[in-house]
């Protein structure tokens, strides 16, 4: 009787660099990978910006995965329900049970929706193929009057994007005072509003989203402050649910994501860890507090550790892992400039420095913990990211807590595919 194999819940990017990354770290037993779309994994961060805007076709945000994995098995258009980590089972939709020798808990977040009363049709959302793909019908629309509940990123990119496509109005709502002030500190947040504002993009910040106008579909937003706001379309970006109810039931803290120790692993068991931006997990660069971190590199990151030390329980073998301690980084094009950031610049928004530049032309803003720099976040062109990547590598050389120094990159240079 063959082994049991590793279920990977979740097919989007940390799910397919899991099963890559145990393979790389020489699990050859059998891999069952679950989805609940029915496609391959893609690439979510095009979906507001480049294949919104018809600059790329969604079929090129699908990923390649390596020949590593061609054994795999594909459970694509299937819900795992249910987990019970002491039978090592997890249960999928339809009521089939499948046991698993090892997990790795990879379901994402999914999108927060307004609960306010008003007709539904005209509402959308920005997490699927199928979400874009109805979003980009809705905005060619000539004249189209368009309203984004939220300013982080996701509402920032797809403004700008539907500006782009000939919206006649695009109006931001945010309970907060500034765009994206919550990742980015004041400074660079009241940058990033001007640079909105000059190019059209129509701001209602202060104030929420309470209501929805229309008999059959959205023609208005209401506002708490008592304003109406004329809308076609509306964009709901107002955070994320992370998918953990499957795993209620078995001990875990699941009050944000999933929490796990400092090597990934779930709820002190060494045969599940989790991965992706569902993962809480202690950062050893920084502290010893549990955070979710919803950047790009974090599939990535999470999953070579949690693979590595999964291959290393199954196969009976010491990993010899220092705690896990990866350098974030996120970037976003919103009309024609770019934020780009490294490190953790929301542990030092409380010291913020321009490094280089102003915040009114390409600028580049230091953000420091107790001194220390542990952040970075390029505005602008490609001044500003060059420059933010010159210091990619200061903070990389910043020492881990057991962990062997990392190699020092040339200043500037791109980073390689292992450190992607």
């Amino acid at each position: 009787m063959s082994d049991p194999p590793v279920v990977v819940a979740g097919a989007s990017m940390a799910g397919l660099r899991a099963a890559e990354q145990l393979r790389a770290a020489g699990w050859r037993g059998p891999v069952v990978l679950v989805g609940d779309e029915p496609h391959m994994p893609y690439n979510r961060p095009p979906l507001s910006k480049e294949a919104l805007a018809g600059r790329a076709s969604f079929a090129s945000l699908a990923f390649r995965p390596r020949a590593s994995v061609s054994d795999v098995r594909w459970r694509l258009g299937t819900r795992v329900t249910g987990a019970d980590l002491d039978r090592r089972t997890v249960e999928l939709d339809g009521g089939e049970e499948v046991a698993y020798g090892g997990l790795v808990v990879a379901t994402g977040m999914r999108p927060r929706r307004l609960r306010c009363p008003g007709p539904v049709r005209g509402r959308h959302l920005v997490r699927t193929l199928a979400d874009a793909r109805g979003l980009r019908v809705a905005l060619a629309r000539p004249g189209a009057r368009v309203v984004v509940a939220g300013a982080g990123f996701i509402g920032c990119e797809v403004a700008a994007t539907a500006l782009a496509l000939g919206a006649a109005r695009v109006t931001v709502v945010d309970p907060l005072p500034l765009p994206m002030v919550g990742p980015l500190g004041d400074l660079l947040a009241r940058a990033l509003l001007d640079r909105h504002e000059r190019r059209g993009v129509r701001f209602a910040l202060g104030t929420q989203v309470t209501g929805f106008r229309g008999e059959d579909r959205v023609t208005g937003v209401v506002l708490a402050d008592g304003g109406t706001v004329p809308a076609d379309v509306v964009v709901e970006s107002v955070g994320s649910v992370a998918n953990t109810e499957w795993l209620a039931g078995n001990g875990l803290d699941l009050t944000d994501g999933v929490l796990t120790d400092e090597h990934l692993r779930v709820g002190g068991r060494p045969d599940v860890v989790a991965v992706g931006d569902v993962a809480r997990f202690p950062n050893a660069r920084y502290d010893d507090v549990a955070r979710r971190v919803e950047h790009w590199s974090i599939p990535t990151d999470t999953a070579k550790h949690a693979a590595r030390v999964l291959a290393a329980h199954l196969t009976g073998t010491d990993a010899g892992l220092a705690p896990f301690g990866p350098l974030p980084t996120f970037w976003s094009d919103q009309h024609d400039f770019r934020l780009q950031s490294f490190g953790a610049p929301a542990l030092g928004r409380d010291d913020v420095r321009v490094l280089d530049g102003h915040p009114d032309g390409d600028v580049l803003a230091g953000y420091h913990r107790g001194g220390r720099l542990v952040g970075v976040v390029g505005l602008g062109g490609r001044t500003a990211a060059a420059a933010a990547a010159r210091h990619r590598a200061e903070l990389l050389a910043q020492a881990v807590p057991g962990a062997v120094p990392p190699q020092r990159a040339a200043p500037g240079a791109a980073p390689t595919e292992e450190q992607r």
